[in-house]
């Protein structure tokens, strides 16, 4: 609870409210947890178009897998939404009988997606080349088969990674011809008997890559496994031991050369759909017969790979084709100037940025987190901005699928996640109750010998505590449009007012449960709550469900009930119950009974106000405490108006009770429910009790001589 308050407080520090807050304490709790690790955070409201928080946000941080946010932002600036990369398959030559003679020719750009993840089989696109040559009638090729890579330039394996990461699956060479992520699993069992070699097999198989395998089977469950990659060669030495109790393991491997991979595997499909090949480097080409062009999934999958599940390969071609499909070459450098000139467009510097790859895996790559929130702000307002923000993560999606799932509403928030070496990284969106979207960037650096699952919970526990300070109660909220969705078929505001104040009854009395949440500092109670009520918010709450024209419309309506102009500060709230909640006029205006006088009061709001280190103004200038007149049933009337039999349509009046100092209106509100036939029956947040009804007279009676009489007032239908 201790830090839950601070990072409330924290979250307002850069509004002048909150200037006297110790930034330290901040800090201070991620040296407590992770010690000797830079924090860089920055946020920001896409509503107030500022940022809010901003520590360490100017400095510069190595991001990891977050810069792979920049990447997708330019390209998806650049691309047509239906851009898909397309692999050209060209027959040039002849085809006599069933020989084709002459060269085929695949045109590599860049599609990331020959591979299982869209489909069930990582051939399938090949298979489909095959498909088609063979659709000719061709069930030989005489010539040759040519791979045409020229769609890039510059070296197949990225430059300034560390040199661990070539041999991890995530750190696979680019190409534009590729074949199943430019990966293969070596998958093996122990032998028959002990000092057998251990059983080992490829997935796939295209006789591309080579096991030399001197994993040995001893007895037991040992599982000391060795293995090697060759820098050059696809060839991978396994070592070690398997006992005979291991049912099985297996490693994900990069390939070298991807290239030839991809050639292995097209000629292993041609094999398979028996189609004969007869290499004949001396047959003369001709001309083109006939071309095929396969796409495997279009831009918006690929994003969805790239930000939900921080796809290295696919930020790395994508950086490389948005190059070679504007500026005529996929490289790094063209991917660079293709994002500075993104940048400028959207009013922003590329020197805020320091990029080497596409996908964050190079330590050289940096960026400032106010710079990362700022981007994020920009991207919101894009025209193609929920193509963007839906796809990043989120808890139970992609690699937040272990990420904040205790999230209760996981739907307030969207993130990519990133980590390198000690570079740890989250940033994204987050959805607040009064409407507004937040953009976070949280950075821990220099993270020395503390454990990677530390580092990633103290980041989503900052997160965490974001979320639920914006979104105090959002429980509350859903309930209230919950009841509203119950309640569609109920016509009238009169008949609304009674079902919602009815469907209020029972819940527990809370003398101000309420208050303004993150967006004010003198009181941060919940903007929504109803697990509990007093009497105002009873009446808000009701009249916010009653009035609301969608159960979207429920939070606005309310905030515009509780606060003058909507304006969700204390200073706007309203207050008092008659001279600030009826007397706004715009909810609600007093009713005239027979028997009613006017009675003249002077309320002490400047004494209020100043209590709270505040001054009373009006139209922003400092004023005198105002006079109001209400009109008002002496209490010995209101017995008798209260003991009367109301005849007429059913209504749901408001009553205020008079307060008997003189700086005060009301001490006191509920709904008076009058039912034809019936006496009126007062609805109420008892003090210490629970919203209960009881008729008017019965509660009256038991404030005799507290009580100098009530005043009655009718709600307004608006235009909400």
């Amino acid at each position: 609870m201790r830090f839950f308050r601070s990072i409330v407080l924290l979250f307002f520090a850069a509004s002048p409210l909150f200037a006297h807050l110790d930034l330290s304490s901040f800090q201070a709790y991620v040296d407590s947890v992770v010690p000797g690790s830079r924090l860089g955070v920055s946020i920001r409201s896409i509503k107030q178009d500022k940022e809010l928080v901003n520590i360490r946000g100017d400095e510069k941080f190595t991001p990891a897998s977050t810069l792979k946010t920049l990447t997708t932002a330019t390209a998806l600036h650049f691309l047509p939404l239906d851009y898909a990369p397309e692999t050209k398959v060209s027959l040039v030559g002849s085809v006599r009988q069933k020989t084709f003679f002459g060269s085929v020719v695949v045109h590599g750009a860049g599609d990331p997606n020959f591979s299982g993840r869209y489909y069930a089989d990582p051939f399938y696109i090949i298979n489909a080349m095959a498909d088609s040559i063979k659709a000719l009638g061709v069930d030989s090729i005489h010539g040759s088969i040519d791979l045409d890579t020229a769609f890039y330039d510059g070296p197949w394996r990225a430059e300034h990674w560390r040199k661990n990461f070539y041999d991890a699956w995530y750190g696979a060479e680019i190409a534009p011809l590729d074949f199943n992520d430019n990966c293969t699993m070596v998958r093996f069992k122990p032998g028959e008997k002990e000092g057998d070699s251990a059983i080992v097999s490829i997935l796939p198989d295209v006789g591309y890559v080579t096991v030399i395998n001197d994993l040995k089977t001893v007895p037991g469950k040992k599982k000391k496994w060795t293995w090697a990659l060759d820098s050059a060669k696809s060839v991978i030495r396994l070592g070690g031991t398997i006992g005979m109790d291991v049912d099985s393991a297996s490693l994900v491997l990069p390939i070298r050369n991807p290239v030839g991979y991809f050639r292995a595997a097209f000629m292993a499909v041609l094999k398979e759909k028996g189609i004969a090949f007869v290499n004949d480097p001396l047959v003369p080409q001709g001309i083109e017969i006939k071309s095929f062009v396969y796409s495997a999934a279009p831009l918006l999958s690929i994003l969805d790979e790239i930000n939900q599940r921080s796809q290295n390969y696919h930020a790395e071609t994508l950086f490389r084709n948005m190059g070679g499909l504007i500026l005529g070459k996929g490289n790094v450098e063209n991917g660079k100037a293709l994002e500075r000139k993104f940048l400028s467009e959207m009013g922003m510097d590329f020197d805020d940025y320091e990029v080497w790859d596409g996908c964050g895996l190079s330590p050289k790559n940096k960026l400032k987190p106010s710079v990362e929130t700022l981007l994020l702000s920009k991207m919101a307002r894009h025209p193609r901005k929920d193509f963007y923000i839906n796809s990043f993560a989120s808890p139970r999606i992609g690699t937040g699928s272990k990420r904040m799932v205790n999230l209760k509403h996981h739907w307030l928030t969207r993130f990519k996640t990133g980590f390198i070496g000690e570079a740890h990284g989250l940033v994204g969106y987050v959805y607040t109750m009064d409407g507004d979207t937040l953009t976070l960037a949280m950075y821990l650096n220099e993270t020395g010998k503390n454990k990677d699952a530390t580092l990633k919970d103290v980041l989503d526990t900052l997160w965490t505590r974001v979320v639920y300070a914006v979104n105090d109660d959002y429980s509350s909220l859903l309930r209230m449009r919950e009841m509203w969705m119950e309640a569609q078929n109920v016509r009238g505001l009169d008949a609304r007012l009674e079902y919602f104040s009815r469907k209020l009854m029972g819940t527990p009395y809370k003398l101000g449960p309420m208050g303004e949440g993150y967006l004010d500092s003198i009181e941060q109670g919940p903007l929504v709550y109803m697990d509990s009520l007093d009497c105002v918010t009873y009446l808000e709450h009701a009249l916010a469900m009653a009035l609301s024209k969608s159960e979207k419309d429920v939070f606005g309506t309310l905030q515009k009930i509780r606060y003058r102009d909507g304006v969700i500060d204390y200073s706007h709230r309203k207050h008092y119950l008659i001279a600030d909640w009826v007397g706004d006029g715009r909810f609600a205006a007093s009713v005239q009974v027979p028997g009613d006088s006017l009675l003249k009061k002077t309320i002490g709001k400047n004494d209020f106000f100043k209590k709270k280190k505040l001054k009373y103004l009006v139209d922003g200038k400092e004023a005198k405490d105002p006079e109001i007149e209400i009109r008002f049933l002496p209490y010995e009337k209101a017995i008798q108006w209260a003991d009367s039999v109301y005849e007429g349509p059913i209504k749901v009046w408001g009553v205020g009770f008079i307060a008997p100092m003189e700086n005060l209106d009301a001490t006191h509100t509920g709904f008076v429910v009058l039912t034809p036939g019936e006496r009126p029956m007062l609805r109420h947040a008892a003090y210490k009790k629970q919203v209960l009804e009881l008729p008017l007279k019965e509660y009256l009676e038991s404030r005799k001589g507290k009580l100098p009489g009530v005043t009655l007032f009718e709600f307004l239908q608006t235009k909400n």
